[in-house]
């Protein structure tokens, strides 16, 4: 999960087909497994604009694991994508989920370093979270 246009889905693919591949904004949701160092699993690639966030608690039940998804060149919305992820994380769902903050886009001039990212995204207090 993360806000719309961060990379969720060009992620999804590369990791499950080995290359970029052309995609547009996801309404709804796509689902693939993924098979990666002999660990299969499922992963549910969920839209991130504003109006379908709410929608995003429906697909928490069962879930081992979240991959949260960061424009790391964003830096007009970052505090959007940490008030979303803080939301996100008071979900009872998700208290035994393990956490992976994937700071995207990276080879971008004005990107964030994972530093700041970490600073900006309040993640220096996940670390307590039960």
């Amino acid at each position: 999960v993360g806000l719309d246009a961060a990379g969720k889905t060009t992620i999804l693919y590369k990791l499950k087909l080995g290359e970029i591949v052309t995609t547009i904004p996801t309404i709804g949701f796509n689902v693939e497994t993924v098979e990666y160092k002999n660990i299969c699993f499922t992963v549910w690639d969920v839209g991130g604009q504003d109006k379908i966030r709410p929608l995003w608690r429906h697909y928490f039940q069962n879930t081992q694991g979240l991959i949260f998804v960061v424009d790391s060149n964003d830096r007009e919305r970052v505090q959007e994508s940490a008030d979303e992820l803080q939301k996100m994380l008071q979900e009872d769902e998700l208290r035994d989920a393990v956490l992976l903050v994937f700071a995207n886009k990276q080879d971008m001039p004005n990107a964030m370093a994972v530093s700041e990212l970490t600073d900006k995204l309040g993640l220096q207090t996940l670390r307590s979270r039960t």
